[in-house]
């Protein structure tokens, strides 16, 4: 039986909501998932199918978290509180040990410090608690020489900037988010659940795979590869990826890697915010800081994901490692269960794109390649008409 499409698309947007419907109709059954969008700061998509889904349901988005973690620093830096060529240990004294102490806020945030994991892993609890895993990585001697390559930080980027954010500020960067993003545009991404709103979470469920692949991802191999250690399958309680979210410490933490959770409309709007002005607030970043955020920073083989690979301040490149089609400076995250969030500065595109169980291989959900081109094409027909 063919599930019902619900929500609303503006005049121009209708081929996103024919392309959303298509997806859906070819999808298993039990498929939950939202699409939204915005153009300038105005929504123009906001769309969901599935028997146990809303508008208003919540994700575990992954990796997707990362968008809104450097949101963050990006706006300290806007601020002046942080500077992108300071040394680490300019905030951090700690961090200098291991051969650490040369590393620019810069090169951290653009996955080049060479400190993916430690050599034992990290427990469950752990892995929920930003500052435990700073603490760790602290004295952790890096896995390639600071500065000379880049791998993907996949666990620990939010902890590791997070914690530059709490000595320079004396907040955590899940308070500021709170603070200064979240709470004032009334976004539905958290980082760091409240328990008030948990029963609109929808556990993530686990991959179905095609009939005719094996249940794995490109990542698994060898128990001691960089990959191995970046996401913590060589610890002695390996990471299961996909239950993450469905841990209440997790959720309740917020760990700003991986343990975020939104709404389609919370990704979308995360983004709108940032680069527009939405109802009658500003947008939170200035022209300039959207422009070096997207700086291509680390392009090139990634050590870690063992593919080609392009890194922002923080944020992905979204245009050169996901979609050409989209404008240079695109700044966003993708999320291992299939979520994906951009802002298209060129275009004044924010998108925001969520699933509950998890996509086949692991990372963007290849639907998002149709969604995107879709919007992003009205966006700019609209804009010319």
């Amino acid at each position: 039986m063919t599930q019902e499409i619900h929500g609303t698309v503006a005049d121009g947007f209708e081929t996103v909501r024919e392309e959303f419907a298509a997806f859906v109709a070819g999808e298993l059954p039990d498929y939950e998932g939202q699409l939204c969008a915005y153009v300038h700061g105005r929504q123009v998509v906001d769309l969901w199918a599935g028997p146990d889904t809303d508008g208003d349901s919540l994700y575990g988005v992954f990796s997707s978290s990362k968008g809104a973690a450097h949101l963050v620093v990006a706006l300290l830096v806007q601020d002046g509180t942080l500077e992108l060529d300071r040394k680490v240990t300019y905030y951090w004294p700690e961090f200098a040990a291991e051969g650490k102490g040369a590393l620019t806020l810069r090169e951290l945030l653009s996955h080049r410090a060479g400190l993916i994991g430690t050599d034992t892993g990290f427990t469950p609890a752990d892995l929920a608690d930003d500052r435990v895993v700073a603490e760790r990585l602290a004295d952790q001697r890096p896995f390639w020489r600071p500065g000379t390559a880049f791998g993907y930080h996949a666990l620990v980027i939010g902890a590791l900037t997070g914690e530059i954010v709490r000595r320079a500020t004396g907040r955590t960067l899940q308070e500021v988010h709170e603070e200064r993003v979240r709470a004032p545009y009334g976004l539905d991404f958290f980082l760091g659940l409240p328990a008030a709103q948990d029963p609109r979470f929808r556990t993530t469920q686990p991959m179905s795979p095609p009939p005719e692949q094996p249940a794995t991802t490109a990542l698994q191999d060898g128990p001691h590869t960089l990959s191995a250690i970046a996401f913590n399958r060589h610890a002695a309680d390996p990471t299961d990826l996909a239950s993450l979210p469905n841990e209440r410490l997790v959720r309740a933490k917020g760990p700003a890697s991986v343990g975020g959770v939104a709404s389609a409309r919370g990704l979308a709007g995360l983004y709108a915010a940032a680069i527009s002005a939405v109802g009658d607030r500003a947008a939170l970043l200035k022209p300039d800081t959207v422009a070096e955020s997207g700086q291509l920073h680390s392009v090139g083989y990634d050590l870690v994901t063992r593919t080609h690979r392009a890194y922002g301040l923080g944020f992905q490149a979204t245009a050169d490692a996901w979609y050409p089609f989209l404008g240079a400076g695109t700044i966003g995250h993708s999320g291992a269960a299939g979520s994906q969030a951009f802002a298209d500065p060129r275009s004044g595109l924010a998108y925001g794109y969520t699933r509950r169980r998890f996509a086949f291989p692991g990372g963007a959900a290849t639907e998002n390649e149709r969604f995107a081109r879709a919007t992003h094409r009205a966006a700019l027909a609209t804009q010319t008409t």
